[in-house]
């Protein structure tokens, strides 16, 4: 689910089409981190802030993004998180909740 600041971003024309281009040039259309899950999501390396939303050199570039499967993206976003928490959890949609 994105952030409220970003979900008009994520809606856009331009980052469906951002994210369709970007999916056209993965040849195998595998995830870019496992190689061995077929991708899923399209994932911001620098994520997106209220800061630099407007930037499109990190919104929109192909070199700031990745294709990868739920697992993958699962396992950068709960990186960013303390690992010994057990009070959180992924839900269906790959969200991080409360347990």
């Amino acid at each position: 689910m994105a952030k409220p600041y970003a979900k008009s971003f994520y809606n856009s024309k331009a980052w469906k089409g951002c994210r369709a281009s970007y999916i056209a040039t993965i040849y195998d259309k595998m995830c870019e981190r496992c190689h061995r899950e077929l991708g899923y999501i399209v994932d911001h390396i620098k994520e997106i802030t209220p800061e630099n939303i407007h930037d499109p050199n990190i919104t929109l570039n192909h070199r700031n993004l990745q294709y990868l499967c739920v697992e993958c993206h699962n396992v950068k976003t709960f990186q960013k998180h303390n690992p010994l928490r057990d009070d959180v959890k992924f839900d269906e949609n790959g969200d991080l909740v409360q347990r």
